[in-house]
């Protein structure tokens, strides 16, 4: 079997409602502590989709110019990993300000 039956049961990785529920209040938490440490020209957003793997949480910054950063999250990050995401997409400022010469 490769386990896309429809009654091969739920993914091992699937959470109860007290795990749904930490995994939500860490990336609102998340979300909010980035969007607190950045200018309001960076958009800031989440996600919490149901994939075939189990739930995934994504944390995603566009800034004002580069790329998107983001990244999966689960029910133990603190609010420390909002200061990466954060300095993460600065930093994409930073790179994409350079131009052509940040290739070299």
């Amino acid at each position: 079997m490769h386990g896309n039956t429809p009654y091969a049961g739920l993914p091992e990785t699937e959470l109860d409602a007290e795990q749904r529920r930490a995994l939500r209040r860490s990336v609102a938490s998340v979300t909010a502590e980035t969007r607190a440490l950045l200018p309001d020209e960076f958009v800031v957003g989440s996600e919490i989709v149901d994939g075939a793997d189990g739930p995934r949480a994504t944390v995603a910054v566009r800034p004002p110019a580069g790329s998107v950063v983001s990244a999966n999250l689960s029910t133990d990050v603190d609010d420390a990993f909002a200061h990466e995401l954060a300095a993460a997409a600065v930093f994409e400022v930073k790179r994409s300000s350079r131009g052509p010469r940040a290739a070299r």
